[in-house]
């Protein structure tokens, strides 16, 4: 039986996250001082005392995500890892949990996505929306058919939810058709932008030369990436599907049967919140899902 390491992505922060490694754990304090050094500011302390508000600004909510999720990796050695994913975000924390990419670089590479996703983010009014109720074919047609506007399938969590994302005025138009054509619901998220769509073409451009600029090593198992929801080890496909994932859908549902076909029966969520936990049984009942935040 192979066990399975999944990071969730942005959406499970919360006030308080994390401080209670920083208090038990003397190595995970060194990991929040660095990562407060190599920020050039204390994302610790919006962390544990930050308000909900704070937390919910890309440029914090990404490294704050990201530095909980791999504090609470590395506080449990004892975690067997027979394959890793990770969801949107979480992928960057898959890449350094299995040594692809130093704590270091990762951290910058999420810093610099953040800043880069809020950037395009504030180039046109957009944003996302949960559809829930509906067979992704249906979502993706239905898309298609709206003229004039942006609006892709961006995020398939699992049977019967899917995200889109686009244009605020392509989203708003979707759900109306979404709502009519039978979806139980079609719901606007709280997000400043549309990610994983086109409109993160000027993002893409900008992390892909922060990427290029850091060493990607072989993992040590194979990481099932966003993109192709399938499992690679070849560094040089990992750079380029890390590049190509901000303009593409996250394919978590076809990532997770991927991973149950090839082997995966258990499944733990490494980090904050049991978002991933959740979508998991719902793509999958037979398997086995645990959950590590502290």
């Amino acid at each position: 039986m192979k066990h399975a390491i999944v990071f969730p992505g942005q959406g499970s922060q919360f006030k308080g996250m994390g401080k209670s490694l920083y208090e038990r754990y003397s190595t995970a304090r060194e990991i929040f001082e660095k990562a407060n050094a190599v920020l050039g500011f204390r994302i610790s302390d919006l962390m544990f005392e930050g308000s909900e508000e704070e937390l919910k600004q890309t440029r914090v909510t990404q490294p704050a995500i990201f530095l909980h999720s791999i504090v609470a990796f590395l506080m449990h050695p004892e975690l067997k890892m027979d394959m890793a994913a990770g969801h949107s975000l979480g992928e960057f924390t898959a890449l350094v949990a299995t040594g692809v990419l130093s704590f270091e670089d990762g951290l910058q590479l999420v810093a610099a996505r953040a800043e880069a996703m809020q950037e395009a983010c504030n180039l046109q009014p957009s944003g996302m929306a949960a559809v829930l109720g509906m067979d992704d074919e249906q979502v993706e047609s239905i898309c298609a058919s709206i003229e004039g506007e942006t609006v892709v399938a961006a995020n398939y969590n699992c049977p019967g939810q899917l995200v889109i994302s686009g244009t605020r005025q392509g989203v708003a138009l979707a759900c109306e058709k979404l709502k009519a054509a039978g979806a139980r619901r079609a719901v606007p998220l709280p997000v400043s932008g549309a990610f994983h769509s086109p409109l993160m073409e000027p993002a893409r451009e900008k992390l892909q030369k922060a990427i290029a600029a850091v060493e990607f090593h072989t993992p040590s198992c194979p990481v099932y990436q966003n993109v192709s929801a399938t499992a690679t080890t070849d560094p040089a496909l990992i750079r380029e599907q890390l590049i190509a994932q901000l303009t593409s859908p996250v394919r978590w549902t076809q990532t997770i049967r991927m991973m149950i076909a090839d082997g995966a029966r258990d499944f733990t969520e490494v980090g904050p919140g049991k978002v991933l936990s959740g979508l998991i049984q719902k793509i999958d009942s037979s398997v086995q899902v645990h959950q590590i935040q502290e």
